[in-house]
């Protein structure tokens, strides 16, 4: 019996983080870069809530949160999208922006979701060479063709951990052709306290060229739920809406998301956690010839090159304690290297003895 015939994609699947270990019950998960200190409590309240009618569709246009968010990061309403995740927004801007044979330049060692959207539309992705793990303008700029549409790139980077400064990314969308949208996605930004940082949303809120990613995934702790944001000109955001799914974001992900905003006490504790243990993990890890990035984003990139151990050596040692890391062969193509995701206090002090313990042998 002959079957429907359907497209083939020359495309490797996205592998997300392990979140399960055979023969262990309970895992120590330092592999997805989720929250440390898990959701705000006022969410948690809303979730154990009555109110919750799942018989009515959600608010397709997410009114209410995206007021929420335009009071909180002051911009306007009508230039944000909210979607499914913020990978579902780089979707969307995939379908409306790129036809075959369009460029898409992206860093070679960047979130793999916008090299497969982009392929999956038919853009041929080109990466731009990183130096000592951080995107490099120059190499960003070499690339560019009268072909490339969109510029994407992460600040902070995922899964390298390194930056740009607020002058370096002025300069790169100074650079870049004017007909070229660049896409900076500010995954992390709530994390960053660097003095040369600004977000991407605080430098081109105004640009008409730029487009601006946000997810509640990360320090919001709100990954489940599936919920992020974008903001552009308001062209490109009527153009979006056309193309968006009518209910992509669920009833429960948006009270939770609008809540969440609203927890400034929560981030501040998150973002003060954040900074503690992973300048405590980074100084702890280079004891033993492990090194990692400058501290800047919820994760540490670890290089094993000056360790005795190799970093699967290392790694099959962890999943034998029930500790998972982010290997960053698969699909990143960084060899001898973990990203490490900062946990709980009391993860991250199971993963030093762990450590400790298999240095000693």
């Amino acid at each position: 019996m002959s079957t429907v015939r359907f497209k083939k994609f020359g495309i490797e699947a996205y592998k997300p983080g392990r979140s399960s270990i055979k023969k262990f019950k309970k895992i120590i998960k330092l592999s997805a870069n989720e929250s440390a200190l898990g959701m705000s409590p006022k969410v948690k309240k809303v979730l154990s809530g009555k109110n919750l009618n799942f018989f009515r569709y959600p608010d397709g246009k997410s009114k209410v949160l995206r007021n929420q968010i335009a009071k909180k990061f002051k911009c306007d309403k009508n230039k944000i999208i909210c979607g499914a995740g913020s990978d579902e927004i780089i979707q969307m801007l995939c379908q409306l922006f790129l036809s075959p044979r369009d460029e898409v330049i992206v860093p070679q060692f960047s979130f793999l979701m916008y090299r497969i959207y982009a392929k999956i539309v038919g853009a041929k992705v080109i990466f731009a060479k990183e130096k000592k793990f951080k995107v490099s303008i120059s190499e960003i700029i070499k690339k560019v063709t009268k072909k490339t549409k969109i510029v994407f790139l992460a600040n902070p980077n995922n899964p390298t951990g390194t930056y740009l400064t607020k002058l370096e990314l002025i300069k790169l969308r100074k650079k870049l052709r004017e007909n070229i949208l660049l896409v900076v996605d500010d995954a992390y930004s709530e994390y960053m306290k660097n003095e040369d940082y600004k977000s991407g949303l605080d430098l081109f809120k105004k640009k008409q060229n730029v487009f601006l990613l946000r997810t509640f995934s990360k320090i919001y702790g709100l990954s489940a739920l599936r919920v992020g944001w974008g903001y552009g000109s308001k062209k490109i955001i009527d153009a979006l809406n056309i193309i968006k799914p009518p209910f992509n974001v669920n009833e429960v992900a948006q009270k939770a998301a609008v809540v969440s905003l609203k927890d400034s006490n929560f981030i501040s504790r998150s973002i003060k956690h954040n900074i503690f243990y992973a300048t405590k993990l980074k100084n702890f890890l280079n004891k033993y010839g492990i090194s990692s990035n400058k501290v800047s984003a919820n994760f540490l990139l670890l290089d094993f090159a000056k360790c005795k151990f190799s970093s699967k050596y290392f790694y099959k040692k962890l999943k034998m304690k029930g500790i998972i890391l982010r290997s960053t062969d698969d699909g990143y193509k960084i060899k001898n290297s973990l990203r490490l995701t900062i946990g709980s206090k009391k993860e991250n002090l199971k993963f030093m003895k762990a450590t400790e313990s298999i240095f000693k042998k």
